[in-house]
């Protein structure tokens, strides 16, 4: 198991970020090779899924480009959260040895939705932190990726809303160059920030200052 600049998020083009994408597929498919079936239900931090699952949506994003997102919003009449849950049922094969094998299939896929590049990576790094805190593995995100994540969610309420959930509030890295925001402070470990970020209470535990029980309370929120 493996353990500020603001232009951290915007300068660089799309292209570079799917090398980092597929890093950080590889190192969590590494991860997951010796799970019991027991672990692969465990929850996850993801509402409502579990590890299994959310891995089967990891895939899923994967292997989507506009067109069959676009057939698949209209399939389900625009209802966004059914689209997921098809989605994700297609992906997660008849056990955890299927789930985690179509998982390895797309690590090197560029295959996308309707969305910039960096969000696929902030999907990569979130969702594999809701895998692995659950199952108590420690993982060392590369620093400057998880940065170009916390910027890209700071302004941001693509898909997972991430910039109403931090206004008003000063966040700061403890252990890289990410900042943004005035306000109450709220300061820790990149990851712990970016997973608050993007509404999980668990990682505010990491945290610290006077804005953090306001940051937890926003956590679980649309």
């Amino acid at each position: 198991m493996t353990e500020r600049s603001p232009a951290v998020g915007r300068d660089r083009g799309p292209g570079d970020v799917w090398p980092s994408i597929r890093t950080e597929r590889a190192a969590l498919a590494a991860d997951l090779a010796d799970l019991t079936d027991g672990q692969w239900a465990t929850p996850s931090l993801c509402a409502g899924l579990t590890v299994r699952e959310v891995l089967a949506h990891l895939t899923a994003g994967a292997s989507l480009n506009t067109v069959r997102w676009l057939a698949g919003v209209i399939r389900c009449r625009f209802d966004f959260d059914k689209q997921v849950a098809v989605r994700l049922a297609e992906q997660l094969g008849a056990g955890p040895a299927e789930t985690l094998e179509r998982f390895r299939h797309i690590v090197p896929s560029t295959t996308k939705p309707p969305l910039p590049a960096v969000a696929m990576l902030g999907e990569t790094l979130v969702h594999g932190e809701d895998i692995r805190r659950p199952l108590g593995i420690r993982y060392a995100y590369p620093i400057d990726v998880v940065t170009r994540v916390a910027e890209y969610y700071q302004g941001s309420d693509l898909v997972v809303v991430a910039g109403k959930r931090v206004a008003g509030l000063r966040l700061t890295a403890v252990d890289g160059p990410f900042a943004t925001g005035s306000g109450p402070a709220v300061s820790g470990p990149t990851t712990a920030l970016v997973m608050a970020m993007t509404g999980r209470a668990d990682h505010c535990d990491d945290l610290e200052g006077e804005g953090v029980e306001l940051l937890r309370s926003r956590c679980g929120t649309a």
